[in-house]
């Protein structure tokens, strides 16, 4: 029995280390890529980000997929309608699947616009058929631009930002171009400074760090341009995935297409403010992830126009909602192991298995250290790594079954996050509509598993084996944390 655990044990600890080694190779990507940018710069050549005099305008149309956004679909129109670009060459649907209020703020604001020379369209749909993947399909077919500008309702755009990617577009063989995502709303509470922190590492590294080798990356899902014919040449936007700007990304670039990623050009958004409203967030991401790989990843292994290399890298790409499962199984069967190794002396060598997590560990800290040397003091990082860490802990038995329900194709409804408008300290989530209640078996679940992690770190101490005790002291702080916010922001 103890031969199966420790084999149980080993696999998803050998896995998180080839995750980590994945990650440590898009740092090496994009230190490359920063050492050419810096050459090139140095030899009085940066990259162009502006209009020339010369560039002809395309036309471009801006698609607001919104539903049920009453508290800051206002500021994304009047963001886009600030657009540093001709009138004239400038097409914006709001494409409205709104049942509440929000119908009527939009047709206030649309009517505001039209006056004004605005060509902008309120788009309706008898049915939310195909939910956000369904209302670009349908606005699509009535567009009229080149170029096809996508914003969720919690981004607030810069007045620079299609001067800043439509002329990316020079070559034909490019079809999309994707910007970084900053925060509205980073300092506002513990959980949004979290999230910043580790979305900071996709949007740094792991986007920049793939573009820059040549390999797959995702359109984001807003914050983004595409070619019109690039969407149309993919098969155009499907609902077969919750994720259905990964699954587009990945059909087009098997089609050859080429993506840009533009990592200096940032687009604000807001983040979430709740735990239960992150929790709905990081459902859709990892089960859509999950669905997209059942639906991709064979593809692209097979195809015989995509790199050894790029194949790597796309499995792991695609593969990345996996790595919960694997830290909730390695977490859960570490205290068996501390069990086999306190009274079994002959397997005190699973602590050098264990030294693996640790090495990947210092990958992380290589990867992370990477994404925000520029952007935050040595005092918040060395506080933020490990805090950050512990909440992912705290997070991987819900991310494991969304995982799990992606790779077995359990359909599920498409339901969005809620966005309430919060930037400032003074703004508030609680008595506005939308909030998301997260009291069911999956918190008690966690709160247990906090119970289960800190009476292993007592039995670590009481046995004198304290090998473990720093790694249970994280997962019982992070299962509690995040079982105590999903009932907190629940009441």
């Amino acid at each position: 029995m103890e031969v199966i655990v420790i084999i149980l044990y080993l696999v998803p600890t050998l896995i998180l280390f080839s995750y980590s080694c994945a990650q440590l190779s898009l740092v090496w990507n994009y230190w490359k890529k920063r050492r050419t940018e810096n050459v090139t710069r140095n030899n009085g050549n940066p990259p162009s980000t502006i209009i020339p005099l010369s560039f002809k305008f395309p036309l471009v149309t801006v698609q607001l997929p919104i539903y049920n956004e009453l508290y800051v679909v206002e500021r994304l129109i009047d963001a886009v309608c600030l657009f540093e670009y001709p009138k004239n060459r400038l097409e914006i649907q709001v494409l409205d699947d709104s049942t509440d209020e929000t119908v009527s703020i939009i047709a206030q604001k649309v009517r505001i616009y039209q006056a004004q020379g605005f060509d902008i369209q309120h788009i309706r749909r008898s049915n939310r058929d195909g939910f956000k993947a369904g209302a670009l399909a349908h606005g699509l077919r009535e567009a009229k631009g080149e170029f096809i500008a996508i914003f969720d309702a919690d981004f607030l755009p810069n007045p620079d930002f299609l001067a800043t990617t439509i002329p990316r577009f020079e070559n034909a063989n490019i079809g999309v171009v994707q910007t970084r995502w900053v925060h509205l709303n980073e300092s506002y509470s513990l959980i949004t400074q979290l999230q910043a922190f580790g979305l900071d590492g996709h949007f740094i590294v792991e986007q920049a760090g793939r573009n820059a080798g040549g390999h797959f990356i995702n359109f984001n899902g807003t914050a983004g341009v595409w070619r019109k014919s690039c969407i149309q040449d993919a098969g155009g936007w499907s609902a077969e995935t919750l994720t259905e700007d990964l699954d587009l990304s990945y059909r087009a670039q098997l089609r050859g297409w080429q993506f840009v990623y533009l990592e200096n050009v940032e687009t604000p958004a807001e983040l979430p403010a709740t735990m239960p409203a992150l929790k709905s967030q990081q459902y859709r991401w990892m089960k859509g992830a999950a669905e997209c790989a059942r639906k991709n990843l064979k593809k692209v292994l097979r195809s015989t126009s995509v790199k050894f290399s790029t194949k790597v890298y796309a499995a792991f790409h695609l593969l990345n909602s996996g790595v919960f499962l694997a830290v909730f199984v390695m977490a859960l069967l570490s205290v068996p192991i501390l069990a086999i190794t306190a009274f079994e002396p002959k397997y005190d060598y699973l602590f050098g298995i264990f030294r693996i997590f640790q090495l990947s560990f210092l990958m992380l800290l290589g990867f992370y250290g990477t994404t925000h040397y520029r952007h935050m003091t040595f005092g918040q990082f060395v506080w933020q790594l490990p805090f950050f860490l512990t909440v992912i802990m705290g997070l991987s038995l819900h991310n494991a079954i969304a995982a799990i329900e992606g790779y077995l194709g359990k359909k599920t409804p498409f339901i969005r996050t809620p966005k309430w408008g919060i930037v400032q300290q003074k703004d508030g989530w609680q008595r506005k509509n939308y909030l998301v209640k997260s009291l069911n078996w999956l918190t008690i679940a966690e709160f247990l598993l906090a119970v289960y992690f800190a009476a292993a770190v007592g039995l670590g101490v009481y046995w004198h084996s304290y090998q473990m005790v720093v790694l249970h002291a994280m997962l019982a702080l992070g299962f509690g944390f995040v079982s105590f916010y999903s009932v907190k922001h629940s009441i």
